[in-house]
């Protein structure tokens, strides 16, 4: 797939701007605080539906804007797709494909696929749980657009089943009200069987990526370091079925009651999940060195690009947001290398010099100031 023009209204700090993309590369120069990651970010709304800059549409609106618009051409295999997203200040967005407006917002997931690297990532090894699961439920709602639907639904169960222990055994607001049994079990069930979708789909795209980010790791660091990557379940997972795994879910959830109790929150699902990464089998949170680190990642980000050109059978972008000056000559050649012409790339950057000249000659250059995207 190959993204042919973005048009931004009132977004961020863009006006008005509509910008063609001529090369497989494009580089956006500027100084920081121009504009060049917001222009990331508007893609990757049209890739995924979110930000991993905000969950609140009313922060991407420019000021004093009822709305902001951001529209796009892709060019796929099957044709091309016109994709448009209006955010609002206040109400719910629209999401509109090939001039329809969509009644589910999960019918726009799959126009656009993208895979964004940026230092934000390298939180993706220092960071907790949360980070890792954002990135690995991001990377399969791209894989499998129905995921945010079975996400969501387990989000609201969670949502509601801990509003029921607040409200059975009280919180720092209000008093308690007799704990209801059979209201438990039904919110007990039907956390455990959203929650082991959950489960299983995490599982399987995890032990798709694992090896083909390990041969990734292997090339950049030169076969000196490998790499293994362990899905870590909450709910302990001893084979791939369903009705195995709702029953060790339930089980766990009866173990955890009094501590649930206590803290006031359900402790037993796959909202308390955690990756682990390990290099050469010690744990590169704890002792993986910054140079490790940044190769972990971008290893994971070359996986992430191929997996999803093998699952969907299109190359998706790449946006690369400030994260070629953090890269060493051998690790910049290796992402070149990786990349070539199939996967369109957007990357940023406050200078040029970070550039080898292959860089440089197969690139598109534009420059942001202040909200206008200019031709160097």
């Amino acid at each position: 797939m190959y993204l042919t023009h973005l048009s931004l209204r009132h977004f961020r700090n863009y006006g008005e701007q509509q910008i063609d993309f001529a090369a497989a590369k494009t580089i956006l120069v500027g100084e920081n605080a121009q504009g060049k990651s917001n222009l990331l970010e508007a893609v990757e709304l049209l890739a995924t539906l979110k930000s991993h800059r905000t969950s609140r549409d009313r922060d991407l609106v420019q000021q004093d804007q009822p709305a902001a618009q951001i529209s796009a051409s892709v060019r796929r295999d099957l044709g091309v797709a016109d994709l448009s997203l209006v955010l609002r200040q206040a109400g719910r967005r629209t999401a509109i494909l090939n001039g329809e407006k969509l009644r589910r917002q999960l019918d726009f997931l799959g126009a656009l696929n993208a895979v964004q690297f940026s230092s934000l990532d390298l939180d993706l090894v220092r960071g907790g749980p949360g980070e890792r699961r954002t990135w690995l439920d991001t990377l399969l709602v791209q894989l499998e657009p129905v995921y945010a639907h079975i996400l969501g639904q387990y989000n609201q169960v969670l949502k509601q089943r801990n509003a029921l222990i607040k409200q059975s055994y009280g919180d720092d607001e209000g008093e308690a009200e007799p704990p209801d049994a059979t209201e438990f079990a039904l919110w007990d069930a039907q956390l455990a069987a959203l929650g082991t979708r959950v489960i299983r789909r995490r599982a399987r795209a995890i032990a798709r990526l694992a090896p083909i980010a390990r041969q990734w790791h292997q090339a950049i660091s030169g076969q000196r370091e490998d790499l293994r990557i362990h899905y870590q379940p909450n709910v302990p997972m001893e084979e791939d079925d369903p009705q195995v795994i709702q029953a060790s879910f339930l089980e766990k959830i009866k173990l955890r009651a009094i501590a649930e109790q206590h803290q006031r929150t359900s402790l037993v699902g796959p909202h308390r999940d955690d990756i682990e990464f390990a290099i050469n089998d010690t744990p590169s949170r704890q002792y993986g060195s910054q140079g490790q680190q940044r190769t972990l990642v971008l290893a994971l980000k070359l996986a992430e690009l191929h997996l999803i050109d093998e699952v969907i059978g299109e190359p998706p972008l790449l946006l690369l947001d400030d994260v070629l000056a953090e890269l060493d000559l051998n690790r910049q050649n290796q992402l070149l290398e990786a990349i070539q012409d199939r996967f369109q790339t957007i990357i940023t950057t406050t200078h040029l010099g970070a550039f080898g000249s292959q860089w440089m000659t197969s690139s598109q250059i534009l420059t942001v100031k202040a909200g206008r995207i200019e031709d160097s």
